[in-house]
């Protein structure tokens, strides 16, 4: 997990969009972002999605339908969401949700071209193991 970096902006509110499947992230500056729950899924921080080092990460698919069930805060630095699916071990930091949110095209394009290599839909169950590449 990235530790909690000096300039960034910390969320003076958040909103969870269910029907859309959004993370809305507020900040001070009156500007506003929302995440999608599939790519706050697909990118987690876990150990499970990526793994205790390199080559260890594990691509993450069918989670286009997921939501977020709960959301805790953690500390002052981060937040702990469980997803429909049960997955609830990512911490998410402040500097990693503001980087998933304002550069969103850039961690899609990464998540497609991992899928594509390794021939997989996006769609498609996750397997019951699985060695292939998360996001980093």
């Amino acid at each position: 997990m990235a530790g909690l970096n000096r300039d960034t902006p910390i969320p003076v509110g958040v909103v969870i969009h269910s029907k859309s499947r959004l993370l809305e992230l507020q900040y001070d500056n009156n500007v506003s972002y929302r995440v999608p729950f599939e790519l706050l899924r697909v990118c987690s921080p876990s150990a499970e999605v990526r793994g205790h080092g390199p080559g260890q990460e594990t691509l993450q698919t069918g989670k286009r339908q997921v939501t977020i069930t709960a959301l805790e805060g953690v500390g002052n630095y981060a937040l702990q969401p469980t997803f429909s699916d049960g997955h609830n071990t990512g911490l998410y930091s402040w500097d990693l949700l503001y980087d998933l949110a304002t550069r969103q095209n850039e961690h899609w394009r990464e998540y497609f071209d991992k899928l594509d290599a390794a021939g997989v839909d996006r769609d498609a169950p996750m397997p019951e193991k699985s060695a292939s590449h998360g996001c980093h």
